[in-house]
């Protein structure tokens, strides 16, 4: 009977350390795939949903779900290049896209001429 209780209380502490680390990022896995894209220069100063300025030489992004403040590391999987950006913004609002990047972060991916790129987007925090 004591070793069917360690077990459970195991398998409950388990539970419990796994739901914090995964409540940061409300219901979403630690890495996704899909398409990148990045802003138009017409955005450049608009307020984000976060309340901040836009600013294309920043490293920033829009991801529909993840906290604002939240920093994650953008991978392209064909090319390797990857950059880590801050989340200050929603979108895109594109259906199969899964970021929007500043373009300076697009240009760290090598994706301006091409204007979306496949991507990983790993959780950092």
């Amino acid at each position: 009977m004591g070793a069917q209780k360690r077990l459970i209380r195991t398998i409950c502490l388990a539970a419990v350390v796994s739901s914090a680390a995964n409540s940061a990022f409300a219901h979403e896995t630690e890495t996704q795939e899909g398409v990148a894209s990045f802003y138009s220069d017409r955005f450049q100063g608009a307020t984000t949903a976060s309340g901040e300025p836009f600013d294309q030489q920043a490293l920033t992004a829009a991801h529909p779900s993840l906290p604002f403040g939240t920093k994650v590391l953008v991978t392209r999987p064909d090319t390797g290049q990857a950059v880590e950006v801050l989340i200050n913004d929603r979108g895109p609002f594109i259906q199969g896209r899964i970021i929007d990047l500043s373009k300076r972060a697009a240009a760290k991916l090598g994706m301006i001429r091409r204007g979306t790129a496949p991507v990983m987007v790993t959780l950092l925090d």
